[in-house]
C-alpha cells in the first residue's frame, strides 16, 4: 500500500510540474508605459494656443505636454538654459542669436513652426498718409524686433536705413527721415497698451492679438508673408544645446508640423499667423 501511495504522489507531482512549464513560473509582464513629461515655455498667443492642439496627440504617445505661459522675452530663455523648462516657443532665430550673444546662453533652434507678420497700427494718426511731421512711433526695444520695425517703415517709404545695418538697425542708422519721425522704444508686450498715446505703433502679431487687435483688419501695413522676412523671422521651437534629439521634443515637432495644426492656424488666425511647414 505504501508503494502504491508513493507512486501516485510521484505521478501527481510530475503532472503538476508539466502544467507549470517544468516548475518555472513565468514573470508577469509590465505593460504599463512610463509617462514622460515635456515642459514648454510659451507666449500665450498664439504659441500656447497652438501647443494646446497637440496635447492629446502627445498623450497617446505617453508624453505629458505641460505648457507654462510667459509674458516676456527673457525668462522663457533663461528657464530653458537653467533646465526649468525643456523647450520654449515664442521667438525667431535673430532674437535667439542676439540673446545667446548677450547672455552667454547655449540655446538652439530645432524647428520653424509659424510666422507672425509685424504690423503698423494707428494710434492718434489714422493713416500713413496723414502722418504729421514730428510724429511719434512706438517700436519694440529689443534689437532684432526694433530693426524689423524700422525696415517695415522703410518699406512704406517713410524713412531710409543704411543697408549695412541689416537686422541690427537702430534709429541711429536712419539715413533719411523727411518727416522727422520720433521713436519711442518700449518692451514689445507693452505696445498694444499705449497705442493710443502715440501716432503709430509697430507691433508683433502675437502681442497685437493678445491686446485685442486684429492684425488682418486693423494694421495699416504689414510684412509680406511671402517675403524673405517670413523665413528670417519664423517662430521656432528652442531647446538647450545637446537636447536636439530628445525623443519627446522630436515628437512635439512632428505633432506641430501636421496638417491638423496647419488647418487650425489658417482658420483661427486668418493670415495673422502663417504656418511655415
Amino acid at each position: 500500500m505504501k508503494k502504491i501511495l508513493t507512486l501516485i504522489l510521484a505521478l501527481t507531482m510530475a503532472v503538476g510540474l508539466c502544467a507549470c512549464g517544468g516548475g518555472e513560473e513565468a514573470p508577469a509582464e509590465d505593460t504599463a508605459a512610463e509617462t514622460v513629461t515635456l515642459k514648454v515655455a510659451a507666449s500665450p498667443t498664439p504659441h500656447a494656443e497652438i501647443l494646446a492642439q497637440v496635447v492629446d496627440v502627445l498623450a497617446e504617445q505617453g508624453i505629458e505636454l505641460v505648457v507654462t505661459e510667459y509674458g516676456d522675452y527673457v525668462v522663457p530663455n533663461t528657464a530653458v538654459e537653467e533646465g526649468a523648462e525643456d523647450a520654449n516657443f515664442f521667438q525667431h532665430a535673430p532674437y535667439l542669436e542676439s540673446f545667446n550673444e548677450e547672455n552667454g546662453t547655449h540655446l538652439v533652434s530645432v524647428a520653424p513652426i509659424h510666422y507672425e507678420p509685424m504690423g503698423i497700427y494707428p494710434g492718434m494718426t489714422a493713416t500713413l498718409e496723414e502722418l504729421p511731421d514730428g510724429a511719434t512711433i512706438a517700436v519694440p526695444n529689443d534689437v532684432t524686433n526694433e530693426a524689423r520695425a524700422l525696415q517695415l517703415l522703410a518699406a512704406q517709404g517713410l524713412i531710409e536705413i543704411d543697408p549695412a545695418a541689416g537686422l541690427n538697425a537702430t534709429p541711429n542708422d536712419i539715413t533719411s527721415n523727411p518727416k522727422n519721425l520720433q521713436f519711442k522704444e518700449m518692451e514689445a508686450a507693452m505696445l498694444p497698451q499705449i497705442v493710443g498715446e502715440v501716432d503709430l505703433a509697430i507691433i508683433n502679431s502675437n502681442f497685437a492679438l493678445q491686446g485685442g487687435l486684429n492684425p488682418a483688419e486693423d494694421s495699416l501695413a504689414s510684412e509680406d508673408a511671402a517675403s524673405e522676412a517670413a523665413q528670417t523671422f519664423a517662430n521656432i521651437i528652442v531647446v538647450k544645446e545637446g537636447n536636439e534629439e530628445n525623443a519627446a521634443v522630436l515628437a512635439l515637432i512632428e505633432a506641430l508640423q501636421s496638417d491638423a495644426v496647419r488647418e487650425f492656424i489658417e482658420t483661427t488666425y486668418a493670415g495673422s499667423v502663417v504656418a511655415m511647414f
